[in-house]
């Protein structure tokens, strides 16, 4: 009686939530990073790292981006943190699918898991593991209606306005600090007064 109640309670505690992103199937799936790919693919990656870590501080699911370095010949797995998210790259002879598969099989059961691919063979496997599907397209929806929802947010925010971040396209610190104290700093700047 007493598992069933810790295993009730269990059920009842809201899951960690996960999105695990194919990194290179993303890159070549979205138009502005193929493109910027065909320049230079390390600035695809970093936008994409960048675009993720924007996602990811509104969604807060811990989210896990997953690029192949397979063909990388004596290529050691690499992990990191990039701001607010994790980063990988596979070892050698590991895809990014495999590294998919494997992460869904071992924290699928105790959280739920989304994987962002448009690889149809990858898509059935990881479903069949317990996670859900997210093709490319549908990623990059919900990037563009998160980035929205966010600009709404700072529009509401007193004292800045979609408006004035849009036409100024900056935001400097002065511009939001009382008078007095901006003339303070420019007199210290100009070394007319000392902190």
């Amino acid at each position: 009686m007493e598992r069933s109640r810790a295993a009730e309670a269990d059920r009842s505690k809201p899951r960690e939530r996960y999105l695990l992103v194919d990194g290179y199937n993303i890159i070549f799936s979205w138009e502005m990073l193929r493109e910027l790919s065909k320049v230079n693919i390390e600035s695809a990656r970093n936008l994409l790292m960048d675009v993720l870590c924007d996602y990811q501080g509104f969604n807060g699911c811990t989210l896990i981006l997953v690029f192949d370095a397979y063909r990388v010949e004596g290529g050691q797995e690499r992990v990191f943190n990039y701001h607010n998210i994790h980063v990988v790259f596979t070892k050698e002879a590991e895809t990014a699918d495999q590294y998919i598969e494997k992460t869904v099989h071992k924290i699928g059961k105790k959280a739920d898991v989304t994987v962002a691919t448009s690889d149809a063979l990858e898509q059935v496997i990881i479903y069949g593991q317990g996670a859900r599907r997210m093709a490319a397209r549908e990623l990059l929806e919900e990037v563009e209606l998160t980035r929205e929802k966010v600009l709404e947010r700072i529009e509401k925010r007193p004292g800045s306005t979609q408006k004035q971040l849009t036409e100024n396209d900056h935001n400097y610190l002065f511009d939001h600090l009382p008078e007095e104290l901006v003339s303070y700093m420019e007199e210290v700047r100009l070394g007319k007064r000392e902190l």
